[in-house]
């Protein structure tokens, strides 16, 4: 096998992308593709023009996160392959070559996960923050670190800013 800690990286990068995997539901959303389809197929179709756009929006949609799904899941296993692979050769540069992918893999499955995290009901919706500076004034420091904005206006109520 691969350097024992390329194998770990590859281990929790497959463990990861198969929770993705479970979360997405993939066999659901193939399902849900080819009735979609079927929709697609049907002549009529343009004669609603307001669900003929739903319908291919949410094919277009759902076709591009399987694909986004399947192919991580073909570089991850072809990452797997070539890393075994330079490590039964003890190919430097083709090691080299894996662990500059492996990189690139965590980090499409890193954004991914956080995709899939924040695909809820509501997670299209604003969300409303509230904080009491008088806690600590490094907590601005922290919140211009992430990238909050100190310019938002705040409303002053007693000795708490909302």
């Amino acid at each position: 096998m691969a350097g024992p800690d390329l194998d770990a990286q590859i281990k929790q990068l497959d463990a990861t992308l198969h929770s993705i995997e479970q979360v997405l539901d993939l066999d659901g959303l193939r399902t849900e593709i080819g009735m979609l389809q079927e929709q697609v197929s049907v002549p009529d179709l343009w004669d609603d023009q307001a669900n003929a756009q739903r319908v291919t929006g949410r094919l277009a949609a759902l076709q591009g996160e399987v694909d986004r799904v399947t192919g991580l899941r073909a570089r991850l296993d072809d990452l797997a392959v070539l890393a075994q692979l330079a490590d039964e050769e003890h190919d430097a540069q083709a090691m080299a070559e894996a662990e500059a992918e492996i990189v690139r893999v965590a980090k499409l499955v890193d954004s991914l996960e956080i995709r899939t995290l924040l695909a809820g009901e509501y997670d299209m919706r604003d969300a409303l923050i509230s904080m009491c500076m008088s806690a600590s004034s490094n907590m601005m420091c922290w919140w211009a670190a992430i990238g909050v904005p100190c310019s938002v206006p705040l409303r002053t109520r007693s000795s708490r800013y909302s």
